[in-house]
C-alpha cells in the first residue's frame, strides 16, 4: 500500500508568475496574480512523489474572514487533465519523482482579495490537508472574460501600469498640468488598498456579503469612492476648502498618493489632513489601478455643483457686484474626478466603457458620500435615470447658470450673462504628456440638434429657452501670461451693436478666488458712471491689477476672478461678463546629472528664480518619483534675494528601469507649492 504524500515545500514561483501577470512591480516576495489567468506552482515531496492512479488531489481557494461556497468566497476543485478557464481549476503541467508542477486558474469573475490555497491529498482512503501558501488576486483587464477587460495594450499600460501622470488645473482658457506620483506598485501600497476595503462600513456591517460582492468592479468602485473621503467612515482623506491648513498639510503640497496612503496606515487609519478634489481623485486612481481596474483622472472646467437637482445654478449679486449667498449651488473653476473602465451588465446594453467615479465628498448617494460609477455615455445622452448619480454628474457638465441682481428695494432682476458649464474636459493622453480633450465624450457640440435632443430628454427647459438679445455686449480680455509677482493689465471690452451712441455704467472688478468658486477680497476696481460707447464701435477699458494688492489676499490656488457689470441706461439691461485667470508660478529647471541607471545613484540639479520683489526665506526643494525615490527627498536651502536663483542638488537611487517621472516641489515663506517635473529614462541593470 502506498504511503501518504508528505510535502517538503511549495514554490509559488512568485517571480515568474508575477511577471506573466504584469504584477512584478509589486515585488517577487508575494504571489500577486490576476483573475481568469493561470499561474504555476511546484510542490516538492519528501519520499515518494505524486502518482496519478494512486493519489487524489483536491484544492481549496478561499478569501475573507468567513469563506463559503454560497458566497463565492470559497471554492473546492479537483485536479483534472486540463484547465477550465471559467471556474477554479487545476491541472498537471509536469510530474517527476519528487516534484509536481501544477497550473491553477481562477474564473474571470472571481472575488478579488487575499487568498489561501490548500491541498487535500488522499491515498487509499487516508487524507492529509496541506497548506500551499497565500496569494493576492486582482482584476484582470487583459482577460476577455473579465468585466474590466480593455482591448488596447497602450491604454492598459497607461491606465493600469503607469505609476505617474498629470492632473489638469487652472481655467479652461489657461490650463495647467500638475505632475502626480500615483505609485500603485510602491512598497506596501497593495496591502493598504486591500485594508481599505476591509475598513469600509459595508464590510464591518456584513463581512460575508461584502466579500461576496468583491467580484464586481461597480461595487468596488463605489466602495473606493466612499473610502477615499472620511465623511462616513475611517476613510483616507479629510477635505478642507477654507485655506486654513495649519493642523495638517495643504492639499496643494501633496506630490503623490504614496505618502498619503502610508500616513493613513501609520496613524491607525485616522484621516489624513487635507485633501481637495484633485487629491481625492488621484488617491482613488492609485487604489483602483492597484486593484486592476483601468482608471484615469479627469478635469472638468467650469464645473457646476447643483445641490437641489433642478439643473440650474443661481447666483445673486448686489448692486456693487458683490455676491450674495442665497443658494448652496456653486460653480467650481475646475473639478477633478476619475473614470474607470468596466462593463455594466446591471444596466443593459450601451453603457459599458468609461464610468465617472467621484470620491470628493459633495452629496450623498444612497446615504453615503460617494458618487458613481456613472456611465459617461449615459451622461452624454441625458439618461439621468441610470445608476449611479446621473443627475448630479449630468449637472456638473450641463447645468444652466442664471445671475440675479438684488436691487435696493429687495427685488431680483435677471442679468444677461453668457456662460457655459462643462468646458475643456481633460485627461492625460495615452503614452505622452499631451492633454486629451474628452469633452465630446460627455456632451454634444453646443447648439447642435443632438444637444437639444439631450436637453429635452433631461427636461432642461431653461437651456431650451430663447436667449435674450441685447444692444450692447461686454466681454473681458487678458494678456497671454500673468506672472506671480508682477503687475498686469486686463480689459473690459464693450461692443455697441446699434446705429446710435449709448451711455452706460461699467463696474469692473478683480477679486481673488478659490478654485471651488469661493470669492475672496478685492484686488482691483474701476467704476465708470457715464461711459459713452459710439454707434457700431467697441471701447476697451483697462484695469491694472497690482501685485501689492493681490499678494496679500491670493489663495494657494493663484486664481483671480474678473467681473464686468454693464448697466445700459436706455434699455435698462444689465449685462455681465466674468472670467477667472491664473497667475503663473515660476518654472523649475531640472537637470539630470550623469547617465541614470537602475540601482545607480543619480543626481538632479534643480533651479528656480525668485520672481518676487522681496527675499524668500525658509526655502526648500523636495523630489519624489515612483520607482525613483524611496519616499521623498528634501533639501533645505539658504534665503533667496529678489531676482536671485534658488539652487540645490538632490540624489536618489532608481529601483525600476524605464521611463519615470521625477516630481519636484519648491516651498518658501511667500512662494509655495511650486511644482515641476522631468521625465527620466532609467537604463536597466546589466545582468
Amino acid at each position: 500500500m502506498a504511503s501518504v504524500l508528505v510535502m517538503e515545500r511549495c514554490d509559488l514561483e512568485c517571480e515568474t508568475n508575477n511577471k506573466r501577470h504584469r504584477t512584478s512591480d509589486f515585488g517577487i516576495h508575494c504571489l500577486v496574480v490576476r483573475r481568469g489567468q493561470a499561474f504555476r506552482i511546484t510542490v516538492y515531496y519528501k519520499g515518494r512523489g505524486f502518482q496519478q492512479h494512486t493519489d487524489t488531489l483536491t484544492f481549496t481557494a478561499q478569501t475573507g474572514p468567513c469563506p463559503n461556497e454560497v458566497s463565492g468566497t470559497k471554492s473546492q476543485f479537483p485536479l483534472t487533465n486540463s484547465l477550465n478557464e471559467e471556474a477554479w481549476s487545476a491541472a498537471v503541467e509536469q510530474n517527476d519523482n519528487s516534484a509536481l508542477t501544477l497550473k491553477i486558474c481562477s474564473p474571470p469573475d472571481a472575488r478579488i482579495g487575499r487568498y489561501t490555497l490548500n491541498m487535500e491529498a488522499t491515498t487509499a482512503g487516508k487524507g492529509v490537508s496541506i497548506p500551499l501558501g497565500q496569494f493576492i488576486l486582482l482584476f484582470n483587464p487583459w482577460c476577455s472574460g473579465d468585466s474590466v477587460f480593455m482591448d488596447d495594450e497602450a491604454k492598459l499600460r497607461e491606465y493600469v501600469l503607469t505609476q505617474d501622470g498629470l492632473i489638469y488645473t487652472g481655467t479652461d482658457k489657461r490650463i495647467n498640468s500638475m505632475p502626480w506620483n500615483f505609485g500603485q506598485f510602491e512598497s506596501g501600497i497593495l496591502d493598504i488598498c486591500l485594508d481599505l476595503l476591509d475598513k469600509s462600513k459595508t464590510f464591518q456591517n456584513d463581512k460575508d456579503k461584502d466579500c461576496s460582492r468583491r467580484n464586481n468592479p461597480v461595487y468596488i468602485s463605489r466602495i473606493v469612492s466612499a473610502m477615499v473621503n472620511c465623511n462616513d467612515d475611517d476613510g483616507i482623506l479629510m477635505g478642507r476648502w477654507d485655506n486654513n491648513y495649519g493642523d495638517g498639510i495643504s492639499p496643494l503640497q501633496w506630490m503623490g498618493s504614496v505618502k498619503i496612503l502610508r500616513n493613513w496606515r501609520n496613524q491607525s487609519c485616522q484621516p489624513v489632513r487635507y485633501g481637495q478634489c484633485w487629491v481625492f481623485g488621484a488617491v482613488a486612481c492609485t487604489v483602483l489601478r492597484c486593484l486592476g481596474i483601468p482608471t484615469r483622472v479627469v478635469t472638468n472646467f467650469s464645473s457646476a455643483h447643483d445641490t437641489n437637482g433642478n439643473l440650474i445654478i443661481e447666483r445673486y449679486l448686489d448692486e456693487t457686484g458683490k455676491e450674495i449667498k442665497k443658494s448652496k449651488d456653486s460653480i467650481w473653476n475646475f473639478h477633478v474626478w476619475d473614470e474607470c473602465w468596466m462593463a455594466r451588465p446591471d444596466l443593459g446594453k450601451g453603457y459599458d466603457g468609461w464610468q465617472a467615479v467621484d470620491p470628493t465628498p459633495q452629496e450623498r448617494s444612497e446615504g453615503v458620500y460617494c458618487c458613481g460609477p456613472a456611465p459617461v455615455q449615459a451622461i452624454r445622452e441625458g439618461d439621468i435615470k441610470v445608476k449611479y448619480d446621473l443627475p448630479f454628474v449630468f449637472a456638473e457638465v450641463n447645468a444652466d447658470v442664471i445671475y440675479w441682481m438684488q436691487r435696493r428695494d429687495g427685488k431680483d432682476e435677471k442679468v444677461v450673462h453668457s456662460s457655459v458649464i462643462g468646458k475643456s474636459i481633460s485627461t492625460k493622453s495615452v503614452g505622452s504628456d499631451a492633454r486629451e480633450d474628452i469633452t465630446y465624450h460627455y456632451k454634444y457640440p453646443e447648439g447642435s440638434e443632438e444637444e437639444r435632443r439631450v436637453f429635452e430628454k433631461a427636461d432642461l427647459q431653461n437651456k431650451l429657452a430663447q436667449k435674450p438679445v441685447t444692444d450692447l455686449e461686454v466681454k473681458i480680455k487678458v494678456v497671454e501670461a500673468m506672472k506671480y509677482g508682477c503687475d498686469f493689465n486686463v480689459s473690459a471690452v464693450i461692443v455697441n451693436k446699434t446705429s446710435s451712441d449709448r451711455v452706460c455704467r461699467l463696474m469692473f472688478c478683480a477679486r481673488t478666488i478659490s478654485y471651488n468658486g469661493e470669492i475672496g477680497n478685492e484686488c482691483g476696481m474701476k467704476d465708470l458712471l457715464n461711459l459713452e460707447i459710439p454707434a457700431n464701435q467697441e471701447k476697451s477699458v483697462p484695469l491694472r491689477v497690482l501685485y501689492n494688492k493681490y499678494c496679500t489676499t491670493m489663495t494657494e490656488d493663484n486664481l483671480i476672478k474678473l467681473m464686468a457689470i454693464l448697466f445700459e441706461y436706455k434699455s435698462k439691461d444689465i449685462m455681465l461678463a466674468t472670467r477667472s485667470i491664473v497667475i503663473d508660478n515660476p518654472d523649475i529647471k531640472i537637470k539630470i546629472l550623469g547617465e541614470p541607471g537602475q540601482f545607480k545613484k543619480v543626481g538632479a540639479e534643480v533651479t528656480l528664480k525668485n520672481p518676487l520683489p522681496v527675499p524668500l526665506t525658509n526655502c526648500s526643494f523636495t523630489i519624489e518619483g515612483a520607482g525613483l525615490t524611496e519616499g521623498q527627498v528634501c533639501e533645505n536651502i539658504t534665503d533667496i534675494d529678489k531676482n536671485q536663483e534658488a539652487k540645490a542638488k538632490l540624489y536618489f537611487t532608481p529601483r525600476q528601469s524605464g521611463m519615470r517621472k521625477l516630481v519636484v516641489e519648491f516651498n518658501s515663506n511667500k512662494l509655495q507649492n511650486v511644482k515641476g517635473y522631468r521625465n527620466v529614462i532609467i537604463a536597466p541593470v546589466r545582468r
